[in-house]
């Protein structure tokens, strides 16, 4: 039973909620207070009946690789979990970013302040991978709790995961250890998380596909806090098209266990049957903004993906979208609010009738109330940001934000009426050098206004807001760095993108560029 709180704890949490007591009132509030909260704490030691995982396997919390094994240092732990042993997935290895679900093995956002934390249940991303005939071989390093809410510079409390191009260059984040275990063959697919870019951003800078899907497609459940839930996704990173078919197919559709998915959400969704039917007479519209500030590299690897797909058959053409260039502001104002809002519930949030895991909503929660000291100086200033948010403003900057998500959803839907599929740089610069970050004022300048950080996102973050589909594959490398292609397309027109991507990665020597050791192209 936890204390019953003293009078200064009463005043002291009143005045937080707006409102000023007296000793004396605070002690008629007490009374009451020790009644309610013994019976919470009743209510919450009661046993409640967890039910187990679907393969439980051999679920041993995996171990820490070594460099020899790892050298890139892209795994928090490796394991071995064999699913159904039938399925679309069967002979291939999955991993999840260290934010995922897996029961028996541990989840720690990348941060020591969840340190022993072991989830008891999978996320439905990880139970429909075993039941697809997957192997489960472990959890991938990510910007975490010391050094979280980046693309790429951010380092958490289990390093930084090396580009397998270059070390001495960004792997991109924050989905960095899953883009470096699949660059490194060390899995064939590895589930990723994205609210700004965070599997394409890598995807683009290290040389893998990494698909966003459709908001809602593929089932949050199990998957850790983003900023905001409207803007949160996970998807598949691999080093295939079909791979990222299959996992797709595998784990898409509704489960009733994500308040997210709503029922246009289709139960299961057909993502191979048509991957090889080419693109002959697919309209393809080049996306004049998402071209904006790319480096001559970017521009030029690109412009020779679209020349490809000319020969191909496709029908190309160019398209605008201004809204393009203002979304970015739409976004970062919920953004700010919204990582308040993550502050004070952890996991979920609220309101939804859906399974909630107890144990990890509570160390999510404490570690994120309880340790402000371990948050890189960009989550602190997100949260201060969302405070004085709150506090100006009283939640109508994040109203309006999401208010205004119709408009540019419709902008971007009268460019697909007239094309089937967008096409732009992923980012417009290839990797740039990590630089070590070692106090709060060069941590923020790097964040928020060095040319790389501002341009990262440009062409990422407004699909998450939207939640079309984007597809990021690899074009040809330049001077030995990757160059990431994306296409975006309509909702649930998922398989489409992937059709396009498989005919693309079929007719160029699409292996080799894949490949840490390819010759550089000038």
């Amino acid at each position: 039973m936890h204390r019953v709180p003293d009078l200064s704890d009463i005043q002291e949490a009143a005045e937080r909620v707006g409102v000023g007591l007296t000793a004396d009132e605070a002690a008629v509030y007490r009374v009451h207070l020790a009644r309610m909260l013994a019976e919470f704490d009743e209510f919450v030691q009661a046993r409640t009946e967890v039910t187990p995982p679907r393969f439980p396997g051999a679920r041993e919390p995996g171990y820490r690789p070594g460099p020899d094994e790892d050298p890139h240092n892209a795994w928090t732990w490796k394991c071995g979990i064999e699913g159904s042993g039938s399925g679309i997935l069967t002979g291939r290895t999955v991993s999840f970013k260290d934010h995922i679900a897996v029961a028996g093995m541990p989840m720690s956002f990348g941060a020591h302040a969840l340190s022993g934390h072991v989830p008891d249940f999978d996320a439905t991303v990880v139970q429909r991978s075993l039941e697809a005939g997957a192997t489960v071989t472990g959890k991938n390093v990510m910007n975490g709790l010391a050094g979280g809410f980046g693309f790429g510079g951010g380092v958490g409390d289990y390093g930084r995961p090396a580009n397998p191009h270059n070390p001495d260059y960004l792997t991109g984040g924050s989905s960095s250890g899953s883009a470096a275990a699949l660059v490194d063959r060390q899995v064939d697919i590895s589930f990723g998380g994205d609210q700004g870019g965070s599997i394409r951003i890598p995807a683009s800078w290290s040389g893998t596909v990494g698909h966003k899907p459709t908001f809602g497609l593929v089932s949050h459940f199990g998957i850790g806090f983003g900023s905001d839930q409207s803007i949160d996704y996970t998807g598949p990173m691999t080093m295939s098209v079909r791979d990222a078919a299959l996992a797709l197919e595998a784990v898409a559709g509704y489960d009733g266990l994500d308040p997210r998915q709503t029922r246009e959400v289709p139960d299961a969704y057909d993502a191979t049957s048509g991957l090889g039917a080419g693109v002959e007479g697919l309209r393809i519209g080049v996306l004049r903004e998402g071209f904006l500030g790319a480096t001559e590299a970017v521009a030029d690897s690109v412009q020779q993906a679209i020349d490809v797909f000319d020969k191909l058959g496709a029908v190309i053409s160019e398209v605008s979208v201004p809204e393009h260039l203002s979304i970015g502001g739409a976004q970062q104002a919920l953004s700010a609010e919204a990582t308040l809002a993550v502050r004070g519930s952890g996991f979920y949030g609220a309101f939804a009738r859906t399974y909630y895991p107890e144990d990890t909503i509570a160390a999510i929660t404490r570690a994120w109330q309880h340790n402000q000291e371990l948050l890189d100086p960009r989550a602190l200033l997100s949260l201060m940001a969302g405070e004085f948010s709150r506090r100006y403003w009283a939640g109508r900057l994040y109203a309006k934000a999401q208010n205004v998500r119709p408009g540019y959803i419709a902008a971007y839907d009268r460019a697909l009426s007239e094309v089937d599929v967008l096409v732009m740089p992923t980012t417009v610069t290839q990797a740039p050098r990590f630089e070590p970050v070692d106090d709060p004022a060069t941590a923020l300048d790097f964040a928020l206004q060095s040319p790389v950080s501002q341009s990262a996102v440009l062409n990422t973050r407004p699909f998450n807001f939207t939640g079309h589909p984007a597809l990021s594959v690899p074009g040809e490398k330049r001077d030995g760095l990757p160059v990431g292609i994306q296409l975006v397309g309509r909702m649930f027109d998922d398989a489409l993108l992937l059709r396009a991507a498989q005919a693309f990665a079929e007719a160029v020597p699409f292996d080799e560029w894949l490949t840490v050791d390819a010759a550089v192209t000038a």
